[in-house]
This record gives structure tokens, C-alpha cells and sequence, in this order.
């Protein structure tokens, strides 16, 4: 996480980014689910993917939004000649702070941002412009004494009320870190294999929400909590087909079956031990790891013992060999 201390100073002052902005609007596209968007929890043996994540990558869809919006606000701007730039997370510009400055909503205990009238299902695109355009009023909290986004989080990432520690968030954990996640955190990651909405979901003011009108970002049947047993069978190429045009895409075959990997050892479910041995003869030695993990929850010892005999004494990776170690260690579902 590097990158946060490097890119401070762009994010703390849009005119380090950009000397000539003069002004900055912020565009929310609402993308409400139509669906609980934590059913998927309940069902163990299936992937739970972040709603966001579940129809085609919003930041095409937001930006081009965002570039019409810029192009109204030049031509509306005429005879000035008006300069602008768009951003959807393609720079270091701090979308939430922005967009409560800018009258959006506020940015709730969870850190996310909250609408009174779309609660917290919220894209966020950005314009800046050397225009002077005139200020909005800010909103202000509207969280009260309400701690539901704080309490639900299953790895305690909030250390206090709107601070959020990313090493223990599990959005963070399966789409951004790129090594073995802490064994510490695995058992409390359940079957969230891309991203998590409990923050989101459970704040009171998504009663006043309403569900996302983009056609571009209806959720997709097949990513609402597919089968943890189909997925481990994904191939690279089958990985990239099936979630092209997604988000999913972006982390990559070998990080999307760590989080399988670790989905399946939370499972329980004894059916899918042989999805776990696959993937202790996948060539990425992090993938191997957590399927060492998963299998050591589900088999039975002598199983893990047998097995562990058979690969074992081939493998050359220090964190595999290690998780080998502490299988054979740990009695089963451990």
C-alpha cells in the first residue's frame, strides 16, 4: 500500500494534479441491487461477489457519462474557452471528501459515501475544469450514534468510527493484496471471494434507496453466487471468458482462485475436497498454499497425511511447505 503515501500530496490538493482547476464536480451513479446483497453468504458451497462487481465494469459506463457532462459544461461555458478532465479511479484524486464538499452525501462510519436518497450504493466519477464555477453546500453527517456498519464487519477493520484499516478489510484482501492472506483472517472471509457489501448493506439509510436504473449495470444471474466448485475448475482462459467486460478480470486467474481456494476451505462442505486437491497442483505456488489450507479444513487426517506424502517432498516453495507443515499439525476443520 505504498502507493498511499506516494500519491498524497496529488490527492490532498487537486492542484498538485492538475495547476490549472478552478473548479471540481462530482458525478454519483447509483447502482441499488435489486436483490439481498448479502443472500449469498448463506450459501456455503458458492462464491459471494460484491454487487458492484456483478454486471460489466462501471468505469466505462461512468466515464462516458462523465465525458457528455464535461462536454455540456464547455459548450455551456461558450465564448470561454473551458478546459476539463475526467476520472474514474484513474488518478489520485479523493473522490469521497469531493463529492460530500460538493452536496452528494456524507462520508459515513464505514468511510463510504452515504446519499439520504440513494443511501450507500454509490459509482463516483469526477470533472475538474479551470471554470469558476459556483460552490455547492456541503452535506452534513447524518450517522447520529448508529455503529451497524462498524459492528457487522467480520475482520473488525474499523478501528474506530471512519477509520478504516485496509490490511484487515476483506474488499481489500481479495482484490487488492496480491500475496497468501494471514491465516488470522482466512476463517473470517467466509465465502466472499470477490469484494464485501456488509458495511454497505446493513446502513439504515439503504431503506431509502432504490435500485440502479443503468441497463449497463444489471447484475448478471450467473455472478450472484456461483458454484465454488465450478470456478476452481476455471482454467486460465475460461477465467478471462467468462469475466471479460467485468472487474473480476482485473486481479488476475491466480488471485481469483487464492480466494476460491480459501471460500472452499470455509465451506465445510466434504464435497468439495477434490476442488481443494486441484488446486494444490496449480502452478502458482499461492494458489497452492491456500489450497493446502482449504484441504487441511476438510479431510480427514489421514487424508492430509497421504497427501501431504504425495506433494510434499516435491515442493520447493517456503509458504506452501509451511502450509503443509501446519496442515499436518492441525486436526481437520481446525
Amino acid at each position: 500500500m505504498a502507493w498511499m503515501a506516494e500519491t498524497f500530496a496529488r490527492r490532498a490538493d487537486p492542484k498538485v494534479l492538475w495547476p490549472e482547476v478552478r473548479s471540481v464536480a462530482m458525478l454519483a451513479l447509483n447502482y441499488g441491487p435489486t436483490v439481498d446483497p448479502l443472500a449469498a453468504l448463506a450459501r456455503k458451497d458458492s462464491g459471494a461477489i460484491s454487487v458492484y462487481a456483478r454486471h460489466r465494469d462501471y468505469h466505462e459506463v461512468l466515464k462516458g457519462k462523465l465525458k457528455t457532462l464535461a462536454a455540456w459544461l464547455v459548450a455551456a461555458a461558450r465564448p470561454l474557452a473551458a478546459e476539463v478532465k475526467v476520472f474514474v479511479d484513474t488518478a489520485p484524486v479523493m473522490e469521497k471528501p469531493l463529492a460530500a464538499a460538493a452536496g452528494l452525501g456524507w462520508q459515513g462510519k464505514h468511510t463510504n459515501l452515504v446519499s439520504r436518497e440513494f443511501g450507500s450504493w454509490l459509482f463516483l466519477g469526477t470533472i475538474f475544469t479551470d471554470l469558476e464555477l459556483s460552490p455547492d453546500e456541503p452535506e452534513r453527517d447524518h450517522c447520529g450514534s448508529c455503529r451497524a456498519c462498524l459492528d457487522v464487519c467480520p475482520t473488525a477493520a474499523f478501528s474506530a468510527p471512519y477509520k478504516l484499516d485496509a490490511r484487515r478489510c476483506i474488499s481489500y484482501l481479495t482484490i487488492e493484496h496480491k500475496g497468501t492472506i494471514a491465516r488470522a483472517l482466512r476463517p473470517l472471509i467466509g465465502n466472499r471471494i470477490y469484494g464485501c457489501d456488509d458495511c454497505l448493506a446493513v446502513c439504515p439509510w439503504n431503506k431509502f434507496a432504490r435500485a440502479g436504473g443503468e441497463a449497463k449495470l444489471a447484475g448478471r444471474d450467473d455472478l450472484a453466487a456461483p458454484p465454488l466448485a465450478e470456478l476452481a475448475a476455471l482454467d486460465d482462459a475460461a477465467f478471462r471468458a467468462r469475466f471479460a467486460g467485468g472487474p473480476i478480470k482485473r486481479i488476475g486467474h491466480v488471485r481469483f482462485l487464492r480466494n476460491v481456494m480459501i471460500a472452499i476451505g470455509n465451506s465445510g462442505d466434504r464435497s468439495l475436497i477434490a476442488a481443494a486437491q486441484k488446486g494444490i497442483e496449480a502452478d502458482s505456488p499461492l494458489v497452492r498454499a491456500m489450497a493446502v489450507w482449504a484441504f487441511g479444513r476438510l479431510a480427514a487426517p489421514t487424508a492430509v497425511k497421504a497427501t501431504a506424502l504425495r506433494f510434499a517432498p516435491e515442493e520447493r516453495d517456503a509458504a506452501v511447505l509451511e502450509e503443509w507443515k501446519i496442515a499436518l499439525a492441525v486436526p481437520a476443520e481446525a
